[in-house]
């Protein structure tokens, strides 16, 4: 397979397929990828991510009992009728906001084979271009245009692209981590010190023994000659297919095999919604950072912590 040096990049693939167990019973009877984050679904924010750095073909791997997911992204006339009836243009728009801002495409995964399983069922999609993989854990805030970094980097350098952040060394076992050597990337404003070259991936090392504490999150430029790896990937942890071992073996190749593997240090605004507590400090975040919201409730919240209710027993519901 030829490397996707310079292919224009259109495509972006969700994986959206998993149970969200740990956000049960809430997640029992709907999808993860549709709980509230403030008034938006978190998979809406993705698509949303996807669409701003242009790429309006979007497929999504599912799997049962994900139909909510292909009916928040289509009309829904019957409400669109009620909501124009009543004169509520606002209210209209917003409904309508998430059927345009892509054409979207699903396809089931079934098995749970992993992650490198889920973005192999999107090759008959995808076919020979490059593309994009966005996890609907990771919320990255719309001011810090990563995806759109990552495409022009691979636009440029061919191969793969990987975002990674730091974390605590400490943690870094949680994490797929990155062995990384500078990449003397020049950009806009010279040579680009968050651009990298990625010499070898682990995924969850054992603790103490992680390469670095470059950790990858959620968001891929792959050159699509990763399917081929793909395909003689074996299990790995918890008996899944790894993207990071596919990843492990691109970085080890020339231009024109698939290789090489850049990643981008990511420093900016980062919303994981992967746990509770994390999903629930991505909302506050986010409240407060908005307009219509943000005044009101940070004064609330100044006024709750300053309360000393945070000090007492916490009392069970």
């Amino acid at each position: 397979m030829t490397n996707a040096r310079s292919r224009q990049i259109s495509k972006a693939v969700i994986p959206a397929a998993g149970l969200g167990t740990r956000f049960l019973p809430a997640t029992k009877a709907t999808p993860k990828e549709m709980l509230p984050v403030v008034d938006k679904p978190a998979i809406q924010y993705v698509v949303e991510e996807a669409a701003s750095a242009g790429l309006t073909d979007v497929l999504m791997i599912t799997g049962r009992n994900k139909r909510p997911l292909e009916d928040h992204f289509d009309r829904a006339y019957e409400l669109e009728e009620q909501l124009a009836r009543k004169g509520d243009q606002a209210k209209l728009d917003r409904v309508r906001e998430s059927s345009e801002l892509a054409t979207m495409h699903y396809v089931r995964q079934g098995d749970p084979k992993g992650l490198g399983h889920a973005v192999l069922c999107a090759e008959p999609h995808v076919a020979d271009q490059p593309f994009a993989v966005l996890l609907g854990d990771d919320l990255i805030d719309p001011r810090d245009p990563l995806l759109a970094k990552m495409i022009e980097i691979q636009s440029e350098l061919g191969g793969s692209v990987v975002a990674l952040i730091e974390v605590d060394p400490a943690l870094a076992h949680l994490y797929g981590c990155a062995s990384v050597r500078p990449a003397e990337y020049h950009g806009p404003h010279g040579v680009d010190q968050d651009v990298v070259r990625i010499t070898d991936l682990v995924e969850k090392p054992a603790p103490g023994e992680a390469p670095s504490n470059f950790a990858v999150i959620g968001r891929y430029v792959l050159d699509p000659s990763v399917f081929d790896v793909l395909r003689e990937t074996e299990p790995g942890k918890n008996g899944e297919i790894q993207l990071t071992d596919a990843l492990r073996v691109l970085a080890q190749r020339t231009p024109g095999r698939g290789g090489p593997v850049h990643g981008v240090i990511f420093r900016g605004r980062r919303y994981d919604t992967g746990d509770k507590g994390d999903y629930l400090r991505a909302i506050v975040r986010l409240a407060c950072e908005r307009e219509d919201l943000g005044p009101e409730f940070r004064a609330w919240l100044k006024e709750f912590v300053g309360s000393g209710e945070l000090d007492g027993p916490i009392e069970p519901f």
